[in-house]
């Protein structure tokens, strides 16, 4: 996303010499880098960004095309979990019941979880049943903890990896690793032009269609959304695959690491003793009379002050039951406990409170990144910031475009930006930015590959051109 050379309407004598001449130095550099790295990475950003966009509207989506799932007319009283539960299996004698969603507000389904021959691998057969009545009311495919339905699942998988499994999440990790450089290179390059007033900085200019209005417009809106870009790079990549495994070990060895509630049964230890069970004595040991299985569960987890939004998670071998609040708007409400299925006892317990600093700080970008944190506001807020990429992509373009040599060939390309701009930066100056980046190139693996195989690139190219010329 090329951008022009600077209008000289300010004296150069107002700034300080050291401060002119090293940005005098740099800002070459930097053009380069932000218009090679704009043209060939904005295909992959701009797939990012528009499937993104979709998968941000698609929870308002969902509870449109999935109402008859979703809701149901509110009744007097609601009948047992358990035999709702019961309903579902009878439903779907084929599936094993795995997790179970109780409905948390008035005219909400129960969502009953079931590993099933009819969803393919790593999804779960929700089956929804109307919690007064316990009607089955259908069955969805469903996926992550979010419980996304066909439509987001479908997109989220568009976003991620194009639906190509493994191999396509090398696009939306190379996408991830290089908005951030993008983002803040077209910043400093930005905020560096010479102009008249801060107005021209914020506000885009007007008046006829030509490459400085498009400029203005692209310099304007990427200020505005700068932040939010790196943002939405810095969350994305946590979970990548290559620069994800390394964000983890460092907030591993920071101490950051997300706890997890144990729900290990020791054979011969006394029901309720685990770790946290003296973190509030007025539920230790409490026991449901005419309660029996997951009804006792959740009446003990409720006792512990769990309530809300909740998932049950069934006991294996060795194991009891996990209730976790699962209401991730803000404020959150994630804490989770351990009960013990032969009496209902609690045995564990953990609360979000209780999370490293860097545990909470994962969990809040990662959830404002998929659009959760909070609800509708943050969707619509992911929707218009990956808006405002597509638009930024499609100027950038234009003004590569603009640049041709010569309009009256309409095949012909803009113009690259002048080799052998690392020559005129100081090498006090150039030595510490080649440090840094092959430092985020190792941590970054994708950006520096990509970075590297830019160079070898250029380098051939520019090889071909010299002899050309001597030819």
């Amino acid at each position: 996303m090329a951008i022009d050379d600077p209008v000289q309407t300010e004296d150069p004598a107002t700034r300080p010499p050291e401060s002119r001449s090293t940005w005098s130095a740099l800002r070459p550099l930097v053009l380069r880098m932000h218009f090679y790295a704009g043209l060939l990475i904005a295909p992959l950003l701009l797939v990012a960004a528009t499937s993104g966009m979709l998968y941000a509207l698609s929870f308002q989506a969902e509870k449109i095309l999935y109402s008859h799932e979703l809701e149901v007319p509110v009744g007097d009283s609601a009948v047992p979990v358990s035999t709702q539960v019961e309903a579902a299996k009878k439903a779907h004698p084929e599936g094993t019941v795995t997790a179970v969603w109780p409905s948390y507000e008035d005219g909400a389904t129960t969502r009953v979880l079931m590993t099933s021959p009819e969803v393919e691998e790593g999804k779960s057969l929700a089956v929804f049943v109307n919690p007064y009545t316990a009607e089955v009311r259908g069955e969805l495919a469903s996926y992550g903890s979010s419980g996304a339905l066909p439509l987001r699942t479908w997109l989220d998988e568009l976003h991620r990896d194009l639906h190509l499994g493994d191999l396509g999440r090398n696009y939306s990790e190379l996408a991830a690793s290089w908005l951030w450089v993008v983002a803040l290179g077209g910043l400093f390059l930005w905020i560096g032009r010479k102009r008249t007033g801060k107005r021209a900085l914020i506000v885009p200019e007007r008046g006829p269609k030509s490459r400085r209005r498009t400029l203005s417009w692209h310099g304007s809106l990427g200020l505005w959304a700068v932040t939010g870009l790196v943002l939405l790079s810095a969350t994305g990549l946590t979970w990548s695959k290559y620069a994800g495994e390394n964000i983890g070990a460092v907030q591993d060895q920071l101490g950051g690491a997300t706890p997890v509630v144990s729900a290990a049964i020791d054979e011969g230890a006394p029901s309720g003793g685990g770790e946290h069970a003296e973190h509030d004595g007025s539920h230790e040991g409490t026991s449901m009379p005419g309660m029996t299985g997951i009804d006792r569960v959740l009446a003990s987890a409720r006792v512990a002050g769990i309530d809300g939004k909740l998932s049950v998670i069934l006991p294996t071998e060795g194991s009891g039951y996990v209730v976790k609040e699962t209401d991730t708007q803000f404020p959150v409400h994630l804490d989770s406990v351990a009960v013990d299925p032969a009496d209902g006892k609690v045995i564990d317990e953990l609360r979000f409170a209780d999370h490293p600093l860097l545990a909470k700080l994962t969990r809040f970008g990662i959830d404002a990144h998929t659009g959760v944190l909070l609800g509708l506001a943050n969707q619509l807020a992911l929707a218009a910031l990956a808006l405002s990429l597509v638009l930024l992509i499609v100027w950038g373009y234009r003004m590569w475009w603009l640049r041709r040599p010569t309009k009256e060939r309409g095949l012909s390309a803009g113009r690259p930006m002048p080799r052998g701009a690392w020559r005129k930066v100081p090498l006090p100056v150039l030595l510490p930015i080649v440090a840094a980046t092959a430092l985020v190139g190792w941590f970054v693996p994708m950006l520096g590959v990509s970075l590297l195989a830019f160079l070898v690139i250029d380098v051939v190219l520019g090889q071909v051109t010299k002899a050309k010329a001597t030819a």
